[in-house]
């Protein structure tokens, strides 16, 4: 079914997402928060893996370990093809830096291994609240220096990185696209695809922003949500407005890289992954901005199930296929 006005959120439903929402709306409609964190973990991996992206030829992965965490390396190439220097795509898990793990996000990094030819490098970052901020932000940084490395172990010879995330990875992705642009001594960076992001932690956004405030009832993330996942991460107050936290508080460094932002309606995070891909066009940043209608947070871990998903990931692959530096994939 269609629906115009949804009587949580005043705005449409797109048949296709009531297949993942009608399930919990008949579950009756408790979003996250509303139960303990292992709990919520746990039906955060049976939820996403219970309608997994299926892939004809599924590309190899390993496992490494890097420091306290771990990545997860996909590899399309055939063998012959490996020791070629190859574009590679660091992708970060959503999930409010307190829940997600290689697991939630493996069809989605797949996917995009498959479509795109490239290696997907998956961050299994630490979590809050045993591990709060700024843990989740430094295992990306390690990883992103990782992945550079063409001694470690994963044994790639990477001549670019796009940097990938949906909601929290989101934000990590367009940290690492801050924080490593123009740096010497790692890989260069090629894009940087930033899915309903969250961008502003500030106080003045959790409780007066206008999706906060439209979404806080009847989707598994509302706007109670988005507080407690903040309030998890962080231990003191001023951490909400880091630069590593909140960027779209701040101004963006020169010459980044081609930017995807992707938005959903219903979304309390839907004003500030729009706001943020206007800030990158100010700052002279190629975007791709596009808000999806009908469609609620967790599009991308939900394309099992939700068509739209599926078609958006690869539109995904085809700007990183388009936007990457070096050689293509065989």
């Amino acid at each position: 079914m269609y629906t115009q006005s949804d009587e949580y959120s005043g705005r449409p439903v797109a048949e296709d997402a009531w297949k993942a929402l009608a399930p919990f709306r008949d579950a009756g409609a408790q979003s996250f928060h509303h139960f303990p964190i292992a709990e919520v973990r746990e039906s955060y991996i049976n939820s996403t893996g219970a309608n997994p992206l299926h892939e004809t030829t599924p590309p190899e992965s390993t496992d490494y370990p890097v420091h306290d965490f771990q990545v997860r390396v996909y590899e399309p190439r055939e063998a012959a093809a490996r020791e070629d220097a190859t574009p590679a795509i660091l992708f970060m898990h959503g999930g409010g830096w307190l829940m997600g793990n290689l697991e939630t996000h493996d069809s989605v990094a797949r996917r995009l291994a498959v479509l795109t030819g490239f290696p997907v490098i998956a961050v299994d970052y630490r979590l809050a609240p045993e591990h709060p901020y700024p843990a989740a932000i430094d295992d990306c940084r390690a990883a992103y220096r990782w992945v550079s490395d063409s001694s470690a172990e994963h044994g790639l010879s990477v001549d670019s990185i796009a940097v990938v995330g949906d909601s929290a990875g989101g934000q990590l992705a367009a940290v690492m696209a801050n924080e490593f642009s123009g740096v010497e001594g790692v890989a260069p960076l090629s894009s940087q695809v930033l899915l309903y992001p969250i961008t502003d932690c500030s106080q003045q956004r959790t409780e007066n922003g206008a999706s906060y405030q439209r979404l806080e009832a009847g989707f598994p993330l509302v706007a109670d949500t988005m507080r407690w996942f903040i309030n998890t991460f962080i231990t003191e107050e001023s951490q909400r407005t880091a630069k590593d936290l909140s960027p779209l508080l701040y101004e963006l460094p020169e010459n980044l890289p081609p930017a995807l932002v992707i938005t959903v309606d219903n979304d309390p995070l839907a004003d500030e992954g729009g706001e943020y891909a206007l800030k990158l066009a100010r700052a002279g940043v190629d975007v791709t901005y596009k808000h999806l209608v009908g469609y609620h947070h967790g599009l991308f871990t939900s394309a099992g199930i939700i068509q739209r998903g599926e078609q958006e990931l690869a539109d995904v692959a085809s700007f990183l296929r388009r936007t990457a530096r070096g050689s293509s994939p065989s």
